[in-house]
């Protein structure tokens, strides 16, 4: 279907405009599809929930032109110590080291509100992009060549017709639930207390430096050094406690009395939540399309909630705008569900088993614990990133051809160009691309150049900048990319628009077959 031709009102609407729903309406706006983003309530929440990012996300809002707004409210995400059941440190979790992968510091925190105003102001910078607050859902229609929407706000109640819907609209999405689609439960489902602060001075010098899990049977509690003075506690609750009344002032402070009294912050956020690890049974049903939390919701042990929603709503706009604009069928449209429902069960399944480490109340089974984890660093506590519990895409649109690549992000080098240094986004663009390595014979080859073009990929060739490399040939300052390639022994990669891997090609041979794959998957 081709957006040209489309007879329906809007192209997309996305229902949802919280941070994945901003986010959706600017990737759609950025394709100049024809969207309107709707919400039942008119103003951003002004607490924080969502505390962490990562350079998968950064770079998206890079791409997006906003990076550079958004910055006076992220900062570095420091380790996570753990420590056991005695207080005695058992492990690490910290993010990967420089030279980084794609550019950007590999996790952030950063605070909420702010953040998400300036995601719905770029939403609504794009002149395709319409957004209606104080709106509510209150139907849907479905029909083969689109679907009707009965909305209600300050227009009253009118009825509308788009082409696709994005339900971003939370985790008692009432689209899902018209729908009729339930969740698949992962079983995890513990009470916890999230406590959010602006903490001063005397406060400051009394927490710990880093992020912290303290593993202890009597009472799991997490650390977070947010942006500023903002620090957030998680505190698990124990079995009779009640929800709300856990919420209340003077219970939050004798929570916190062994780092803090009233004093020393004053208290910005309480709030119960029961952490549950549930994915939903369908992704898409005909021309609905679930997102962020309405199609999911982890334990927030990596900070990963947000970075799901945002990886949805990325993953499924720009094949939604290659259907629109009649470049692919309709079936490219499942691999979104493929894709994102494989990645979320795995991501979440890792998390839980960090939950269940962390949440371990028995105090024998703690201990057990502590001394198997310091075994596996051999005696001492180690290091793992966070970077290497997020997996790669598992299926979809990937290669035929295995290859340990495909489905992995591909890394952004710092470039040298006649305008300084630039990311290598910044000086080539998004889209779909063919990277090469600068001294390979396919860096040369007019072939390849032909190719590429006739198939819309964007050819790069990158060389480090100590080498002697040809014309055209990107110097990239810390060769990210070019030991990227030695590292998995290949000279080309296919990558798409969400920066996936698509392929991988050892030479020329190997790249015809690739390509002629992908444009029979893309068809």
């Amino acid at each position: 279907m081709s957006g040209s031709t489309s007879a329906n009102e809007f192209q997309v609407v996305v229902v949802g405009f919280g941070p994945s729903g901003a986010v959706a309406a600017s990737l759609l706006g950025a394709e100049g599809i024809r969207s309107l983003a709707v919400d039942r309530d008119r103003a951003v929440y002004d607490k924080p929930r969502a505390i962490a990012l990562d350079h998968e996300i950064l770079r998206l809002f890079d791409n997006l032109g906003v990076a550079e707004q958004l910055r006076p409210y992220i900062a570095p995400f420091p380790a996570s110590e753990h420590f056991g059941a005695r207080g005695q440190l058992i492990r690490r979790i910290d993010m990967v080291s420089e030279p980084y992968p794609l550019g950007y510091t590999p996790t952030m925190v950063f605070t909420q509100p702010p953040v998400e105003e300036i995601l719905r102001a770029h939403a609504r910078s794009y002149p395709s992009v319409d957004v209606e607050l104080g709106t509510e859902l209150r139907r849907i229609e479905q029909a083969p060549d689109g679907v009707t929407l009965e909305l209600r706000g300050d227009r009253g109640t009118r009825n509308l017709t788009a082409d696709y819907i994005i339900a971003c609209d939370g985790a008692s999405s009432s689209v899902r639930r018209q729908l009729g689609i339930g969740f698949d439960d992962l079983v995890f489902d513990e009470p916890w207390l999230v406590v959010d602060l602006r903490v001063n001075v005397s406060g400051l010098a009394k927490l710990p430096r880093t992020a912290a899990q303290f593993c202890d049977p009597s009472r799991p509690t997490t650390y977070i050094v947010g942006p500023g003075t903002h620090r957030r506690f998680e505190i698990m609750l124990l079995p009779g406690e009640d929800p709300r009344a856990m919420e209340q002032p003077e219970q939050v402070w004798r929570l916190l009395a062994r780092w803090l009294t009233p004093d020393d912050a004053t208290l910005w956020r309480a709030a119960s939540y029961r952490f549950h690890a549930l994915v939903a049974s369908k992704w898409r049903e005909g021309r609905v399309f679930l997102a962020g939390d309405a199609a999911h919701q982890q334990p927030p042990f990596i900070g990963q909630g947000m970075c799901q929603g945002v990886r949805d709503v990325a993953n499924l706009v720009w094949k939604l705008a290659r259907v629109l604009r009649g470049d692919s069928g309709d079936a490219l449209l499942d691999t979104y569900q493929d894709e994102r429902s494989a990645h979320v069960r795995e991501l979440t399944t890792r998390i839980k088993a960090i939950g269940h480490v962390i949440c371990e109340r028995d105090p024998e089974a703690a201990a057990a614990r502590d001394i198997r984890i310091l075994a596996e660093g051999g005696g001492e506590p180690r290091t793992i990133t966070r970077q290497e519990i997020v997996p790669p895409l598992s299926c979809g649109l990937r290669a035929d051809a295995p290859h340990a690549t495909n489905g992995t992000l591909f890394p952004q080098p710092w470039v040298l160009t006649a305008g300084g240094r630039q990311l290598l986004d910044s000086a080539c663009g998004a889209g779909w691309r063919l990277v090469l390595r600068g001294d390979s014979a396919l860096a040369q080859s007019r072939d390849v150049a032909v190719r590429a073009a006739e198939m819309g990929l964007r050819r790069i060739a990158i060389a480090r900048a100590d080498r002697d490399a040809g014309a055209g040939v990107l110097r990239e300052e810390s060769g990210v990319v070019t030991d990227w390639f030695a590292r998995h022994g290949c000279a080309a990669a296919i990558v798409r628009p969400d920066h996936y891997v698509y392929g991988v090609a050892a030479d020329e041979a190997d790249l015809a077959g690739v390509l002629s794959g992908l444009a029979a998957r893309l068809q």
